[in-house]
C-alpha cells in the first residue's frame, strides 16, 4: 500500500505542471510554488521576447493527455503556448495547488526526523515561513536564472545612454527602433531578436557569436518537416549510444561509411538551402559531432538578412565597452546603443544546501542524476524538466510519470541505490569520453537519444507496450498519443490513507 504524501513542486512551468499532474493523479497532496506572478516558466508573457515560437512542432511540444488546439500553427507562438499551459492547469485543477510570488530561499532535512524536507519560503511582500514536505520535485529546469556578463567599461557605456539587457528582458520591440542593436550569442533567441530588431526599424543590427553553428530549417530542402528526418529512431541509431555491446559497436563500424555519407549529404543540403557559403557561416564542426540541445532552428529571414548585410555577423565575443562602442575579442569595434545578451541561463539549484549540491553536481558541472531524474544520495527529492530535449514537454511528462512511481516504490524496475550510482558513473563516462557533445548543459540533454531515453523510462515504469514496432516505427517522430497509450499499459495504483 502507498501512503499519501504532501509533495512540493518547485516551479510552475512546463515541468512543474507535469509533476503536479503526475503526483496529484496518484492521490498525493500537491503544493506548487512559483516565484513569479504567473505560471508558464519561460513562456510567462513577462519573460517572452517578441515573435518567439517553439522550436518543436506542436504535436511534439505537448503533454500525453492534452493536445494543443487544432487551430494552432505547426510551431505555436509564445502567447499560444502560455494559453495552452494555463488551460492545462485549469483543466486538471493544478491552478488550485498554485502559490504564486513565493520563492524557495533554502531547504534542509526535516528536523522532526520524518522523511522529507523543510523549505524556507519568502513571499513577494517579504513574509518568511518554513514548511515541511514529504517529497520535493525540483522543476525549475535549465532556463531559470539568466547568465550575467560584465565587461570593462560597461559603467561608462550605461552612463552615456547605452542599454544592456538579457535576451529574456527584450520584451518591447520599440526598443530597437532607430538604434544600433548588438546581440551577443548564437542561439535561436539571439537570431530571433536580431531579425526582430531589423523588422522593428533598428538603424544597425550586429550579431556576435563565437563561431558559426549548424542550424536546422523548419522544412529541410523546403519540403520535409525536419521532425521526419532528425526526430526519427532510424536517424538516432546512427549515433553510437551508451552501454553498447561488442556486437553493436561492430555493426556501427560496418555501417560507418553509410552513416558518414548521410551526414555529409545533410550538410550539403543545409549549405545550399541556407546559402551558408555566401553568408560566410559554414560551421567547422561536423554536424553529427555537435547534435544536442544547443542545435538551434534557423530563424526565418536570418540568413537572407546576413547575406544582404541588414544583419552584420561578427565572430568572437565582447572584450570591453568603450564610449558608445563595444570592442570585440578580435579587436573589431562595433557602435552600439543597445546590447542584448542572449547568453543563456545559469545551471544549478541555488536553494539546495551546499553538501547536497556536491552530491548533485561534479566539479566539471556534470549532473549526477539517474535517468536525469533522481539521485540516490538525495532522498525524497527528484527533478523534472532536467531531461531537456527537442521534445521538452513530452520529456517532462514521462519524467514526471517515472518520478512519482520512483517516489512511491512502484517502478516495475525499481533500482537499488548502488545500481543508480553505477549507472550514473557509466553515463558520466559516456558524456565525458565517448560523446563530449552529450556533456553540454551539464549533461542534461536527451537529444539526439530521445527514443533511447523514452525506452528506458517506459521499461522502468513497466509499460507492456513501449514503442511502435516494425519498419514504419523507425521512421516516425515521437508521438504523445502513442506514449499515452503506452503509459496506460503500466500497472495502475493510487495512494490511500
Amino acid at each position: 500500500m502507498v501512503s499519501p504524501k504532501h509533495v512540493c513542486v518547485i516551479g510552475a512551468g512546463v515541468s512543474g505542471l507535469a509533476a503536479a499532474k503526475a503526483f496529484s493523479s496518484r492521490g498525493h497532496r500537491v503544493t506548487i510554488l512559483e516565484r513569479s506572478g504567473d505560471l508558464g516558466g519561460v513562456w510567462e508573457p513577462a519573460r517572452s521576447y517578441p515573435d518567439v515560437q517553439t522550436q518543436s512542432p506542436k504535436d511534439l511540444y505537448r503533454y500525453t493527455d492534452r493536445a494543443m488546439p487544432d487551430a494552432y500553427p505547426e510551431w505555436p507562438t509564445g502567447p499560444q503556448v502560455h494559453a495552452y499551459l494555463a488551460d492545462y492547469a485549469k483543466s486538471f485543477g493544478l491552478d488550485r495547488m498554485l502559490r504564486l510570488n513565493t520563492e524557495v530561499a533554502g531547504m534542509a532535512r526535516r528536523a522532526d526526523g520524518k522523511p522529507g524536507w523543510t523549505l524556507a519560503l519568502t513571499t513577494k511582500d517579504g513574509k518568511a515561513t518554513n514548511e515541511d514536505f514529504d517529497f520535493v520535485a525540483v522543476c525549475i529546469g535549465q532556463f531559470n536564472e539568466p547568465r550575467e556578463l560584465h565587461c570593462p567599461g560597461e559603467d561608462g557605456f550605461l552612463a552615456q545612454g547605452g542599454q544592456i539587457l538579457h535576451s529574456s528582458k527584450y520584451s518591447d520591440p520599440t526598443l530597437a527602433k532607430g538604434r544600433r542593436v548588438v546581440v551577443l550569442g548564437g542561439s535561436k533567441s539571439a537570431t530571433d531578436i536580431a531579425v526582430n530588431a531589423v523588422k522593428s526599424g533598428a538603424r544597425e543590427v550586429t550579431i556576435v557569436m563565437r563561431e558559426p553553428v549548424w542550424r536546422i530549417p523548419y522544412f529541410i530542402g523546403g519540403l520535409v518537416n525536419f521532425k521526419r528526418i532528425l526526430y526519427i529512431r532510424a536517424q538516432e541509431e546512427m549515433f553510437p549510444g551508451w552501454g553498447a555491446s561488442a556486437m553493436a559497436r561492430l555493426a556501427h563500424r560496418i555501417a560507418a561509411p553509410l552513416i558518414w555519407a548521410n551526414w555529409r549529404g545533410l550538410e550539403s543540403l543545409l549549405k545550399a538551402q541556407l546559402k551558408l557559403g555566401p553568408c560566410k557561416m559554414v560551421p567547422k564542426e561536423r554536424i553529427e559531432d555537435g547534435v544536442n540541445c544547443s542545435v538551434p532552428i534557423a530563424t526565418p529571414g536570418f540568413y537572407p538578412m546576413v547575406a544582404d548585410r541588414r544583419i552584420k555577423a561578427v565572430f568572437g565575443t565582447f572584450d570591453h565597452y568603450e564610449g558608445d562602442s563595444i570592442v570585440m575579442s578580435g579587436g573589431e569595434r562595433v557602435g552600439a546603443d543597445v546590447a542584448v545578451l542572449a547568453i543563456g541561463y545559469k545551471l544549478g539549484v541555488p536553494f539546495l544546501p551546499a553538501a547536497y549540491q556536491q552530491k548533485l553536481v561534479d566539479a566539471d558541472g556534470q549532473y549526477r542524476l539517474y535517468r536525469l531524474i533522481a539521485n540516490p544520495d538525495l532522498p525524497e527529492l527528484g527533478f523534472v524538466g532536467f531531461n531537456s530535449s527537442f521534445c521538452t514537454v513530452l520529456c517532462a511528462d514521462l519524467a514526471a510519470n517515472w518520478l512519482v512511481r520512483y517516489a512511491d516504490g512502484q517502478l516495475a524496475n525499481q533500482p537499488t541505490a548502488q545500481a543508480m550510482r553505477d549507472n550514473i558513473e557509466m553515463m558520466l563516462h559516456f558524456k565525458r569520453v565517448e560523446r563530449p557533445a552529450a556533456g553540454v548543459y551539464g549533461g542534461l540533454c536527451v537529444a539526439p537519444y530521445h527514443y533511447r531515453h523514452f525506452d528506458e523510462l517506459m521499461a522502468d515504469i513497466g509499460a507492456k507496450n513501449q514503442k511502435r514496432g516494425g519498419l514504419a516505427g523507425h521512421f516516425q517522430p515521437p508521438d504523445a498519443d502513442a506514449y499515452a497509450k503506452f503509459l496506460a499499459t503500466a500497472p495502475d495504483y493510487r495512494a490511500t490513507a
